[in-house]
């Protein structure tokens, strides 16, 4: 008896890089690609909105790392340095929160946010629209805004982590409200 011959299997494919993906035409609205920034920017200022003033200075650190309002201050100023090296003009009139000293209050956390977050999403709308130069976005608009997102995203989840440790904890609405992004 002869033992039957292996199947033959097709070579495995990997994946094709986008520049390898045949052209074809993308329609995005912009609304599509700010919206989730958007997003995100509402879901810090619900967060600061809940946070108790003694949960604002809660840190983990102990060698003087960044207490929960200067977490989102890090935020801001991340947001500013970035307008700052490509698009000077939208950067105009946002301050940096400095590096000492006091902590930033959570109105001044919240308006600084609003106006960062309104000048960067200006900046994406422009980008999209071709009325600015994509320096920062050599990979495209849709990962500058997921790069943005993701930064965000991860401080957020610091902050939790620490309000959560420091025994500051948020009421369930909140916790999982943050996730809820049809309603935020």
């Amino acid at each position: 008896m002869t033992s039957p011959q292996p199947h033959a299997t097709k070579p495995t494919r990997r994946p094709r890089k986008a520049a390898e993906l045949p052209a074809r035409p993308l329609v995005l609205d912009v609304e599509m690609l700010v919206e989730p920034w958007r997003i995100s920017n509402r879901v810090n200022l619900m967060l600061i909105e809940c946070i108790t003033p003694a949960g604002l200075m809660c840190t983990l650190s102990e060698r003087g790392g960044r207490d929960v309002a200067r977490q989102f201050a890090h935020m801001h100023n991340v947001r500013v340095w970035w307008l700052e090296g490509r698009a000077k003009s939208l950067a105009a009139g946002l301050s940096t929160f400095g590096h000492k000293g006091d902590s930033p209050s959570k109105s001044e956390l919240k308006k600084r946010l609003s106006e960062s977050a309104e000048r960067v999403e200006r900046f994406f709308v422009d980008a999209a629209a071709g009325r600015t130069r994509n320096a920062g976005c050599k990979r495209g608009l849709g990962v500058t805004i997921g790069y943005f997102i993701a930064h965000e995203a991860h401080h957020r989840g610091s902050i939790l982590l620490t309000l959560k440790q420091s025994g500051q904890r948020l009421d369930e609405t909140m916790r999982y409200g943050i996730w809820d992004w049809d309603r935020v």
